[in-house]
């Protein structure tokens, strides 16, 4: 690894083994592109990496080095001797997965990275192959030993969201809507999207209930909670505004209104995220202290084996873990 080298350095996973995850990582390595822009360590077997690339059809130009146009493989030798089956729930597609994200974990506490992409992962496989955290984004903020605030950021070109709540029944969601969730979900999203790169980001904010509650009508959520948190994140200087009702707000958000979207749970934005740009849907890991970045879409099962895996959400997350870590480099190399 090249310490003064400006090129913000990114340790890629495979994913899930038995989904698309290794026919999309070998795709994104093939394109000259990807080398030019950032110093790019895969963390694979070379077994798993050449059987990826022969079944895609293509070639992956590799160095023991980092230099442009080539991408450094990390072979730590530890491929199960028995293949994981494709197309299928397992422990052991599970463990694998675990085991090469951890890798990159103990790069990133190493500070050797400024980013990490990983291909798609199962989250039930996840679970078999020893992962106790309700999801991956609490598994990585305890690997990283961060306590802070984190909320996964769904990305589109031109629009980003958060959320109040993520992955939990939606039972217990009007019990999480507080003002200090609301306001700390405004101001992560703002600070990312400022790290993006862009200057005074606009941030709607969504109701919970239906009509944004029609004044408490509907249920208080809006008057009580949301309003106050909003309130909280604008005496911040942040430009955020809402309570908007959900089922309006993102076509406004689409004309362009909106740079940014907070969203009160899971559904609330995947769904209209994933209507307006499926293809190129980007997942990034907010408020932790390097940025971990995938593809939104799931390990496709469905078509595993048919090289007919769309690239484009895997390339969308790619460039956004590059840019945000050339930022972040820039900052390393300059003390």
């Amino acid at each position: 690894m090249n310490p003064t080298s400006p090129l913000p350095r990114i340790a890629l996973t495979l994913g899930d083994p038995a989904g698309v995850g290794p026919e999309l990582a070998v795709k994104l390595l093939a394109k000259p592109e990807t080398t030019r822009v950032a110093e790019v360590y895969v963390l694979a077997d070379a077994s798993e990496l050449e059987a990826a690339a022969k079944a895609a059809g293509v070639e992956i130009p590799l160095s023991d080095t980092p230099k442009p146009g080539f991408a450094v493989l990390l072979d730590d030798n530890s491929a199960p001797a028995e293949p994981i089956p494709a197309k299928q729930v397992s422990r052991e597609a599970g463990a694998r997965t675990l085991h090469q994200l951890q890798r990159a974990m103990a790069m990133a506490n190493a500070g050797e990275v400024e980013a990490i992409l990983f291909t798609p992962l199962n989250k039930t496989s996840l679970k078999l192959g020893g992962m106790t955290e309700e999801d991956e984004l609490r598994w990585f903020a305890k690997e990283l030993s961060f306590e802070g605030t984190t909320s996964e950021l769904n990305v589109l070109p031109g629009l980003w969201t958060a959320r109040v709540t993520s992955h939990i029944p939606i039972s217990e969601v009007a019990e999480r809507i507080t003002p200090e969730n609301v306001r700390n979900a405004i101001r992560l999203l703002h600070s990312v999207l400022s790290d993006s790169g862009l200057q005074e980001p606009r941030i709607a904010v969504c109701a919970l209930n239906p009509h944004a509650g029609e004044n408490g009508n509907f249920g208080r959520e809006e008057i009580d909670q949301i309003a106050p948190g909003i309130k909280e994140a604008t005496a911040e200087g942040i430009n955020a505004s809402g309570p908007f009702p959900s089922d309006t707000v993102f076509l406004a958000a689409k004309r362009g209104d909106f740079d940014g979207v907070v969203t009160m749970y899971h559904d609330q934005g995947q769904i209209a995220m994933k209507l307006i740009g499926f293809d190129r849907g980007v997942t990034i890991q907010g408020g932790l202290p390097i940025v971990i970045a995938t593809p939104a879409h799931g390990t496709a099962f469905d078509i595993v084996g048919k090289n007919i895996a769309n690239l484009g959400a895997t390339e969308h997350a790619f460039e956004l873990a590059a840019a945000i870590g050339a930022r972040i480099r820039a900052a390393k190399v300059a003390v």
